[in-house]
């Protein structure tokens, strides 16, 4: 990829205007497209550039669709720019901080089949992640050729949202670059995320021309193996970029209060009404959210769903705090250390 200009590649204004004078003449910005144990691998407007790290800069702090600052000479990042969006999930164990995902996105397609893979409640936890960090949820439904009533999966996927853009497609069709190509354009960002054997990988080859081998699904739950092992930067054929991710069985959020409630509007926006502040939405008087669900506005099963996100949402977050307070009080006892040593 040589002929690539920063404009191809995504730049804009947000990350020209990061940059100090004596950085524009001494170093090249560069696009990352996957990130290994010690070194990481970028695009860039003069060819691909294989980076070691600064001290300082952990592979664990940069995501693939970073912007960073290269020596090129030296082979080695030195700064990786503010992201414009940064999608995260919760750890597995709540334990530590969340984990990157990929940065500087401009839709997350979370992908979900026309079959027993199609789960109200996992495409929410998606959504959620993808309102909290500003980045345009779609909603891709594959398989949608061996389904008999794919409309019923559509209406489902869109009673998720208002404004939900839901797409069904066969993913193995000629014309899955067409009917995505609106969120695919030169210089956006998208990225394809979902659980193992939805077809990600299909989509993937679709829209950048690739040919990575994909697995058959197990028949009995619709599940597959994963396909993809890494996350990576994919040039696609509209002009834009794909982010391929592995499938993810285990979602965890934490600190996306603002996405949940994103995502059940019709739920949070009641809930400011109720009469008590701490209303939890059960038998108390004056609850607007079950005024709702009396009038067939709130699905009793999204309010579940809510409440259960809401929930673990509020004690990964705490546990995360925790964590780094903890890397705080530690960190005061090591200062500490090394300035009683030195004296």
């Amino acid at each position: 990829m040589t002929d690539l200009t920063r404009a191809d590649l995504g730049w804009s204004p947000f990350y020209m205007s990061q940059l100090e004078i004596e950085e524009l003449e001494t170093l090249t910005p560069a696009r990352i497209a996957t990130v290994h144990r010690d070194r990481v691998v970028g695009f860039s407007n003069i060819g691909p550039l294989e980076m070691t790290l600064d001290p300082g800069i952990t592979t664990a702090a940069v995501a693939v669709g970073d912007w960073v600052l290269c020596a090129v000479e030296q082979h080695r990042l030195t700064r990786v720019l503010e992201r414009q969006t940064e999608l995260t999930r919760g750890t597995e164990y709540h334990t530590g901080d969340k984990q990157l995902i990929a940065a500087n996105l401009d839709t997350l397609f979370i992908t979900s089949s026309c079959n027993n893979d199609f789960n109200p409640a996992r495409l929410e936890r998606y959504l959620a992640l993808a309102h909290d960090a500003m980045i345009t949820p779609v909603i891709l439904l594959t398989k949608a050729d061996q389904c008999d009533d794919p409309g019923s999966y559509v209406d489902q996927a869109r009673q998720l949202g208002r404004n939900l853009e839901v797409v069904a497609c066969d993913a193995k069709n000629d014309d899955v670059a067409e009917v995505l190509a609106l969120w695919c354009g030169k210089g956006q960002t998208v990225a394809l995320a979902g659980s193992s054997g939805v077809g990600k990988t299909t989509v993937a080859n679709a829209l950048t021309g690739g040919n990575a081998l994909t697995q058959d699904i197990r028949e009995d739950d619709a599940r597959g193996r994963h396909t993809t092992t890494g996350r990576s930067l994919h040039r696609m054929k509209t002009g834009g970029w794909l982010i391929d991710t592995p499938g993810m069985r285990g979602l965890g959020v934490a600190e996306v209060a603002y996405g949940i409630d994103a995502t059940f509007p019709e739920i949070s926006e009641r809930a400011t009404q109720c009469k008590f502040r701490d209303c939890a939405h059960e038998s108390e008087p004056g609850c607007k959210v079950q005024a709702g669900i009396a009038s067939g506005d709130i699905d009793p099963d999204r309010l579940e769903r809510f409440r259960k996100l809401k929930r673990e949402n509020e004690h990964a977050t705490a546990t995360i705090a925790q964590s780094r307070e903890r890397g705080r009080k530690q960190g005061k006892i090591y200062r500490a250390a090394v300035q009683k040593k030195g004296r």
